[in-house]
């Protein structure tokens, strides 16, 4: 996505990849690698959706 410089991902063996992205703004960003236009931008939507993908066992190597 243009505007957004992500990081390298966070992966696990068999799992999902995160990637954590800023914008010039100083603005953070959430999202699952490759599918970086699905960013959340809200910090509290941020959290709710990584703690339901643990909990759905989709990022258990954040753990």
């Amino acid at each position: 996505m243009a505007g957004i410089d992500w990081e390298d991902p966070f992966c696990g063996e068999g799992n999902n990849c995160f990637r954590i992205g800023t914008d010039a703004d100083g603005n953070a960003y959430l999202a699952v690698a490759g599918q970086e236009e699905r960013h959340l931008t809200d910090s509290r939507e941020a959290l709710r959706a990584l703690i339901l993908g643990i909990k759905a066992g989709e990022a258990d190597h954040l753990l």
